[in-house]
């Protein structure tokens, strides 16, 4: 069993190219970020699960990296003539999604068994499974003041300076007992190119999970999301150097030093091995790029192969 840990566009990616490796498929366990989530018009939106689960399914917008291909926004432009906020862009196919979800939720299932379901619905036969049932909700702290996450990231386009994260709820929220025996039984666990700060971090915050990390005896592999200091996609150098941290991959792979056995870092950065290796952290230095499918696999067969040669 491999089980990947992943937020958004970025871990997606790789665990796209994971998806065309791994046999069977349920081998695959991705375990998501759902500090991102919020409520929008009444509905639950788990923009993190969605992003995997529409890549997934083959039915992912490929131009975004998020939302589903050839999606309309005919009910967005009505709830504007509503007067309603409309800068977070539900698209008619995407918003079914979300009424399912919230309806399902209201009947009392966990937003694991929602996610079970409706990845079933899509044929995704890869097991996606929410970091928590218990609410977390990401908190970006900003010099005016404090601003949930995706108001933060999609409302204001990411732009006020970050001098501080905390994630609601956390000390409340417990890693769910399937994410938990994922961790057990897997062979290697993937730490997937998303940002740390908000995409990883909020899964290494949940109370027990780092611990549930460093006792697994599966080998373990972190992707940098950054190459040559500039990251693929999103804030991450911003947030990194907002919050004191170094914005490098030297910087990302320090965050999870008391866990990770081998880390892969861009050519690029290649000068960076020798201070990695000092955190007692295998390097392997290879394009991390993964502008397209074969690039996608390309990269995924080469954390498959360095997650088979070990810890050493």
């Amino acid at each position: 069993m491999i089980v990947a840990l992943a937020g958004g566009v970025g871990g997606s990616k790789l665990v796209e190219g994971l998806a065309h490796l791994v046999s069977p498929p349920e081998d695959l366990v991705v375990v998501v970020n759902t500090a991102d989530d919020e409520e929008f018009y009444g509905l639950y939106v788990s923009p993190d699960l969605d992003t995997v689960m529409y890549t997934l399914a083959g039915i992912v917008n490929r131009d975004s990296g998020w939302g589903v291909e050839d999606d309309t926004f005919e009910a967005l432009g009505m709830l504007g003539r509503y007067g309603e906020e409309t800068w977070f862009r539900l698209g008619d196919k995407d918003l079914a999604t979300h009424i399912l979800r919230t309806r399902e939720l209201r009947q009392g299932k966990s937003l694991t068994e929602v996610t079970a379901g409706l990845t079933r619905r899509l044929g995704v036969r890869a097991r996606i499974l929410p970091m928590s049932d218990d609410p977390v909700r990401t908190i970006v702290q900003t010099p005016e003041g404090e601003v949930a996450f995706q108001e933060y990231f999609v409302k204001r386009r990411a732009s006020d300076p970050v001098v501080g994260v905390r994630f609601e709820g956390i000390d409340r929220a417990r890693p769910t007992p399937q994410v938990l025996s994922a961790l057990r039984e897997a062979e290697m666990i993937v730490v997937c190119p998303s940002n740390p700060i908000v995409s990883i971090g909020p899964i290494l915050s949940l109370p027990g999970f780092r611990e549930a990390l460093r006792e697994a005896q599966a080998v373990k592999v972190a992707v940098s999301p950054l190459a040559a200091g500039r990251a693929f996609k999103g804030p991450t150098v911003e947030m990194m150097q907002g919050l004191g941290y170094e914005a490098s991959s030297f910087g990302v792979i320090s965050l999870y030093c008391d866990f990770l056995h081998v880390a892969l870092i861009d050519e690029s950065d290649a000068e960076l091995t020798p201070r990695i290796q000092e955190l007692g952290i295998r390097v392997v230095v290879r394009s991390i790029a993964m502008r397209t499918l074969e690039e996608k696999v390309a990269l995924a067969k080469a954390v498959l192969e360095v997650a088979s040669l070990g810890r050493g």
